[in-house]
């Protein structure tokens, strides 16, 4: 059996050597004579683990020493309660700059305990591109500000930090955290789902500044209190073990790669060259603005959406999978996360361009 290049936007491909490290592991870490998923979390072995993940993390994104590292639970999606309910802080008001299906959850969630100011949007456009600085309406009176760094289903990903004054901003990078070199001092909070960059989905990444820690309102859960889990280091309760292990070796595999810097070389080079075969395609076009495309998700429309079918089976057949593209967007999807090696975005320029040519 041979693999496949998995373009699925998530739970999405790991490195494949992470993958064989964690099998020749499986039944014995280093020793200790059991597996990851069995050892207790109070134990020094997985103590040793968590520990190593978070040095790697900071070390990665080269973290300042005033924020905390959180391995947490929930997925990006309790972050969307978490947030408001650990940063209001006794305001009344948050920004939110709207720019795709998850910044709209977002929205929702936060209108449940404050008043949300709206202060950008591309919603009218279908999510098409991502607010500019000189269209936000911010409020400098705001608790904080929340944006989506890259949207998943519409491919549009900020090509610039918003700047956001005394106001403490807020980032959902699920879909391109570790992606490129990233300055963590712009932001308040940093949270990501791992299913994408990091690891295997079932755990949340939080990365905040030590002074938006501890001021949660007092009637919010404990497990939904950032102070909770900063002062137990994440292991108030039994946390995804195995999640965390996995992302601590994709940790340690970023780093062998030569860091960020040369991660994100290679993605802006995967993402030029799929760009580049859709745009001097007349078959296959992307909806986005050239400026805000992503480099983690490739949507394009064929030019006969009559053929969609046909080539998701014949992509399939040439191990070429998860490349339907969004109810919203439509057409395909390639989404070719840090894990997805050139080789993969290669066969796949070369299936598209063949496909043209019996098709087009």
């Amino acid at each position: 059996m041979s693999r496949v290049y998995n373009f699925s936007a998530g739970p999405a491909t790991l490195p494949e050597p992470v993958l064989t490290r964690a099998a020749s592991e499986m039944l014995d870490w280093h020793g200790s004579g059991m597996s990851v998923m069995e050892m207790s979390h109070r134990g020094a072995e997985f103590t040793s683990i968590i520990e190593q993940a978070e040095a790697d993390l900071r070390e990665l994104l080269a973290i300042p020493d005033n924020y905390r590292v959180l391995f947490l639970q929930g997925g990006a999606s309790t972050q969307f309660s978490m947030v408001p309910l650990n940063l209001l802080k006794g305001k009344d008001s948050a920004d939110y700059i709207n720019t795709g299906s998850w910044s709209k959850k977002a929205i929702a969630e936060a209108g449940r305990y404050c008043k949300v100011n709206i202060a950008g949007s591309s919603a009218d456009d279908n999510f098409t591109w991502i607010p500019e600085q000189s269209q936000l309406e911010l409020d400098s009176d705001a608790a904080y500000c929340h944006i989506t760094t890259n949207n998943t289903i519409f491919g549009t990903e900020y090509n610039y930090i918003p700047e956001t004054g005394n106001v403490p901003l807020v980032a959902d990078m699920s879909s391109n955290i570790l992606s490129a070199p990233l300055d963590v001092s712009r932001f308040g909070l940093i949270y990501a789902g791992a299913q994408k960059n990091i690891g295997p989905s079932g755990v949340t990444v939080v990365i905040v500044r030590e002074d938006l820690v501890g001021h949660a309102y007092e009637w919010t859960p404990k497990m939904l209190d950032y102070k909770t889990h900063a002062d137990s280091g994440s292991l108030y309760n039994t946390p995804p073990g195995y999640g965390i292990y996995i992302a601590g070796l994709v940790f340690s595999h970023l780093k062998g790669q030569g860091g960020l810097q040369a991660v994100g070389e290679i993605n802006r080079r995967k993402a030029d060259k799929l760009y580049k075969a859709i745009d001097e395609s007349g078959f296959y076009t992307n909806p986005v603005r050239p400026r805000d495309r992503s480099r983690m998700n490739v949507p394009f429309i064929l030019e006969d959406p009559e053929l969609d079918g046909k080539f998701l089976n014949e992509a399939g057949k040439a191990g070429l999978v998860g490349l339907k593209g969004h109810r919203s967007v439509g057409g395909m999807r390639a989404s070719i996360y840090n894990a997805m090696p050139e080789d993969g975005v290669d066969a796949l320029i070369d299936f598209m361009k063949e496909f043209e040519q019996h098709n087009g």
